[in-house]
């Protein structure tokens, strides 16, 4: 049993991974994005142990690095004794190939660290499919290197004729998956879609968070909502959508929904996998951007994301700038950041300071987009009222024709209480607010 015993490690060996990237000179600073690199190999179970990168214009096609100073990542293996490489970009095949021949250890790219990350953290269903459908996406083209052991080319009994290589087979059979997980998303789509038409007949607002991942979202949507989503202090703690109401100063409710953050060099594999879940983006009446104030580069970050949100089609859509995390800010650029405009609040969402003043704008911002409407709807028309009283900001005084709706509603439901009280006169009996 001892000689059995110490022929079965079920531990798990440690990933120290080194980190690699390119100073381009353009977009983000080298080091920055490599701190963020380190972040997110932390935030997937590994221990960083040191970085390097290269000044370079474009990466060489074969190496990544050049092929120099990629011979030295072999000294800097024996120096720092790492067993994974993970680079800042999302590399070929070949440059995958190369860097593990050379160093004779696992490589990956941002796009591979980051699906990791979202396949650790996906809980729902839907969640499940759509890192699956990522994951399957970016290995789809890196087969050569996993499966060329595997490669048959014909030859001897049972092998003549035509037949097809391994990695052929393993391409359909992925190729299968891939139509069959897209299959299941349209399914979620086509209920989401279903569930959105119910708000919309119903004319309840809908608000969605975007930001950086880390900005607090999922804190914030707490705060507002009394809700209990999900917090933690790494990169894409959540990757579910997650739906409150919320009420706002006038009394009107609006359904919030936290989305799943964005990060600089967001694999494509990724938004189009996540496609069906981001259309909750295209359908927001207004867009809250969550941003992090207490990062120092909340600049670049707020590119970042306004990148993904025009891939989406969302770019131009309404939108309150919240500038988070003030409580971490110095006392005097705390109140700097005091005044607030129509378009941008300054909030902490962990002591809830500002957040009345946000609310009050995002009720300013939703009224924006109602139309005035004066009008005496029918008592018989008693479910119109109903519904303008819980889509819109109106008054309500009974008349002896009907019920005088004032005051601001959606446009669809503005058409509808005009045309049903079109060509009455109103006069006051008693009025309610």
């Amino acid at each position: 049993m001892t000689n059995r015993s110490r022929l079965i490690d079920l531990t798990v060996n440690e990933e120290r991974a080194f980190l690699i990237g390119l100073d381009t000179r353009a977009g983000w600073p080298v080091a920055r994005s490599l701190a963020e690199l380190a972040a997110l190999a932390e935030t997937a179970g590994a221990s960083v142990v040191g970085s390097a990168f290269q000044r370079r214009p474009d990466p060489d096609p074969g190496w990544y690095f050049g092929k120099g100073r990629a011979a030295e990542l072999v000294e800097e293996k024996a120096a720092n004794d790492f067993n994974v490489l993970v680079v800042d970009d999302e590399i070929t095949p070949t440059q995958q190939r190369s860097l593990e021949k050379l160093l004779d250890c696992k490589v990956l790219d941002r796009s591979a660290l980051i699906i990791d990350i979202f396949a650790r953290h996906a809980r729902t269903h839907e969640g499940r499919l759509q890192v699956e459908l990522a994951q399957l996406e970016y290995h789809l083209p890196r087969l050569t290197r996993m499966w060329t052991h595997l490669s048959r080319t014909g030859g001897g009994i049972g092998t003549r004729g035509p037949g097809e290589t391994q990695l052929e087979t393993d391409r359909r059979v992925i190729r299968d998956k891939i139509k069959k997980v897209r299959g299941e998303l349209e399914e979620v789509k086509r209920q989401r879609g279903t569930a959105a038409r119910q708000r919309e007949r119903t004319e309840v607002a809908t608000v969605a968070l975007v930001g950086y991942t880390n900005a607090g979202k999922s804190t914030l949507l707490n705060r507002l909502a009394d809700a209990d989503v999900l917090v933690a202090d790494m990169l894409f703690a959540t990757l579910d959508p997650t739906s409150r109401q919320v009420t706002l100063p006038t009394g009107k409710r609006v359904v919030m929904t936290d989305t799943v953050g964005f990060i600089n060099k967001l694999p494509h594999d990724l938004v189009d996998a996540f496609r069906a879940t981001l259309e909750e983006v295209l359908r927001a009446d207004l867009l809250l951007e969550v941003v992090d104030a207490a990062d120092a580069d909340f600049m670049a970050q707020q590119g970042a994301v306004q990148a993904v949100l025009d891939e989406l089609g969302a770019g131009g859509k309404p939108r309150i700038t919240v500038f988070n995390k003030i409580d971490l800010l110095d006392a005097d650029l705390r109140g700097a950041a005091a005044p607030i405009s129509e378009h941008a609040a300054f909030v902490s969402a962990t002591t809830g300071e500002g957040i009345d003043g946000l609310l009050h704008l995002v009720a300013d911002a939703l009224r924006a987009q109602m139309v005035p409407v004066d009008a005496v709807v029918p008592y018989e028309r008693g479910e119109l009222v109903s519904r303008a009283r819980s889509s819109g900001e109106v008054s309500e005084a009974y008349t002896e024709g009907g019920v005088r709706i004032s005051g601001h509603l959606p446009e669809a439901v503005a058409a509808e209480v005009t045309a049903a009280g079109r060509g009455r006169q109103p006069s006051s009996r008693s009025s309610r607010a």
